[in-house]
């Protein structure tokens, strides 16, 4: 019997939850944005995630987009941000005249390494960005530390982190203002969305207006004026009814998703246990002050060339992936940001991450089958 592809990734679709979700949204009859499913899902995220302002946007790149507008970035103006990151992490800012200012991972983990924060920052520095990799959370009380020492604001990239916690508070709900991706690739997801989480109270009042396209509709919407008017930037960031409604479904089952990816990511890292001895990869330390989503399930390979493993899991039916190409080696990245420090950690862990299957669909048996093989690889 020939083997069954296994794919990477397989998003959650609760088909009748969401036929329900559906048949409201006729009765309701509107479909656009900031809507009944669009307010049941701000009232989740904020009581799970224990902020305030939620703002829920059509990916996590409007919402980092919305964060550069929010800050007031000016050109030449420098927000120190890790290099392994998406290229939304730093083109949001680029795109305001900003100046991203890369810093290296710690030696083992994928998050920017706070010791190597303060010697980035200079007189045009304006926010620390973090990127929480994988769900797991970065080291916040030195990042804050040093954020308060200089006056500078601090951005949580949390795209990946819904529900993972530091020190039990939620990722999101600590930093000025962070960001969350619904995409499908996400443990929760709507095809494509995303969330603005405002915690400094002094950007929710703009955050609104950025919202409905740099008007005052917000008041309008609460009877406060008769009409609204244009009055500052902006653009359609708020995500349509329909998406909502879909989120919705996932939003309500989160435990559930959390525990099953809790599941997958905890068999896989008791089989790699024996390889990991032998010294031919290492497996992901979540971090003492970490608490996980288990978004990611990745492995680092030492022995072997991951670009190798990758073209052998690939005859074998089996979609195994890497991750970034840090930004700092990117053509643009090159072009518009800054690293003037070293990069070794970044650059050793771009080149041997690799992340491996982890979703609802998969089976134990399909797990044994990813291990053998790549301990087949490792031994041959």
């Amino acid at each position: 019997m020939k083997n069954k592809r296994i794919t990477f990734n397989k998003p959650f679709f609760f088909e009748n939850e969401f036929k329900k979700n559906l048949s409201i949204l006729k009765q309701k009859s509107h479909f656009s944005s900031l809507g009944y499913f669009t307010e049941k899902c701000k009232n989740w995220l904020s009581l799970n995630l224990n902020c305030k302002n939620v703002f829920l946007v059509h990916s996590c790149t409007a919402a980092l987009e919305m964060t550069a507008l929010l800050l007031n970035i000016k050109k030449g103006d420098e927000i120190i941000m890790p290099s392994y990151a998406f290229v939304s992490s730093a083109n949001a800012f680029v795109l305001r005249g900003g100046k991203p200012v890369f810093v290296d991972t710690g030696s083992n983990n994928c998050n920017i390494d706070p010791n190597k924060v303060e010697a980035a920052i200079t007189k045009r520095t304006k926010a620390i960005l973090v990127v929480h990799y994988s769900g797991f959370s970065c080291d916040l009380d030195k990042i804050l530390k040093i954020a308060k020492k200089h006056n500078l604001f601090v951005i949580e990239d949390a795209a990946q982190s819904i529900l993972s916690t530091y020190k039990n508070k939620k990722l999101g709900s600590i930093g000025d203002i962070a960001t969350i991706s619904f995409h499908e690739t996400k443990n929760i997801h709507c095809g494509q969305g995303g969330a603005l989480l405002v915690n400094n109270e002094r950007f929710v009042k703009r955050a609104n207006i950025l919202l409905e396209k740099g008007t005052n509709r917000y008041l309008h919407r609460n009877n406060l004026i008769k009409k609204y008017t244009w009055i500052d930037l902006g653009s359609s960031f708020a995500l349509n009814e329909i998406s909502a409604a879909y989120l919705y479904t996932q939003l309500v089952k989160a435990k559930e998703i959390t525990n099953q990816r809790k599941r997958i990511y905890n068999y896989y890292n008791k089989k790699f246990e024996i390889l990991e001895k032998k010294g031919f990869l290492l497996r992901p330390q979540i971090p003492r002050h970490s608490k996980t989503n288990y978004h990611i399930y990745y492995i680092l390979i030492l022995k072997k060339k991951r670009d190798d493993l990758i073209s052998y899991l690939k005859s074998k039916k089996i979609s195994a992936l890497f991750h970034y190409i840090p930004l700092h080696k990117s053509k643009y990245g090159k072009q518009n940001g800054i690293a003037k420090f070293s990069m070794k950690n970044t650059d050793w862990i771009s080149n041997r991450l690799l992340r491996l299957p982890l979703h609802h669909r998969i089976k134990k048996k399909d797990i044994n089958r990813i291990c053998n093989e790549i301990l087949l690889f490792c031994k041959r």
